[in-house]
């Protein structure tokens, strides 16, 4: 056989991948990197609503006197230690969000109390719990019936409990850039409906107007009652 006939039984005996390139060293062992997907977004209302509904009692109402709402929840703790009632009586709270004040030209952030004359309370309703919460000093009764109050529904809950975001109205943002001026001419004696806030939609009376402040002090039925509110020039609109 020729030389030429050996090279060419050479050629067809040598395999096709022998000309290809492995990867070097263990890389072709390594996974390929797969981007995680984005978590939902999380709805704070949906999540909120999961955790009062994990939370033994129900919410009640109670009147105090108005200024009195913090003096009246630190009293009714003590008094749930001392009654060693804590098996029904689980929560004492008074509702407020944090607000933007414009005092003496300056502006400061100051908790407000949403519910003036008012206290949440979570419980169990049984005779002991109703007792140590109707006889606790300052305390002047259940919002609803006498021996049989109605609690407050879950949206209720959440509308005045719900955890506000305030982040974006520090003092130091709002010193940045001056609040617009708005021209308003609400008088005194005036019905306006509220626009904005856990009282959205519901009917008021104006009592008070500081046009220094841009603020209005005006009456709103809550729970059978007249309570004042304080809420912006903004927050309101004429009922024409």
């Amino acid at each position: 056989m020729s030389n030429t006939d050996d090279n060419a039984l050479v050629e067809e005996q040598t395999p096709d991948t022998a000309a290809v390139e492995l990867p070097v060293g263990d890389s072709a062992e390594q996974p390929l990197a797969v981007e995680a997907a984005p978590a939902p977004a999380v709805d704070p209302v949906t999540e909120f609503k999961k955790e009062l509904r994990r939370l033994p009692g129900k919410w009640y109402v109670i009147h105090s006197y108005a200024g009195y709402e913090n003096k009246v929840k630190t009293n009714l703790e003590t008094r749930i230690q001392t009654l060693d009632v804590g098996d029904y009586i689980f929560q004492v709270e008074v509702p407020q969000e944090e607000v933007i004040e414009l005092k003496n030209g300056q502006k400061k952030s100051v908790k407000r109390k949403i519910l003036p004359g008012y206290v949440l309370v979570r419980m169990e309703l049984n005779d002991e719990s109703w007792g140590a919460v109707r006889n606790t000093p300052g305390v002047t009764g259940f919002v609803g019936a006498t021996s049989n109050p109605t609690p407050l529904s879950l949206r209720e809950v959440v509308k005045f409990l719900m955890p506000k975001d305030t982040t974006s109205a520090t003092p130091e943002a709002t010193e940045e850039e001056a609040a617009p001026v708005i021209k308003v001419d609400y008088e005194v004696g005036e019905s306006v409906t509220v626009m904005d806030g856990p009282f959205a939609t519901l009917p008021a009376t104006i009592s008070e107007v500081d046009l220094n402040t841009q603020k209005l002090q005006v009456l709103v039925s809550i729970f059978g009652r007249e309570t004042p509110v304080e809420l912006g020039f903004d927050q309101v609109e004429k009922i024409s």
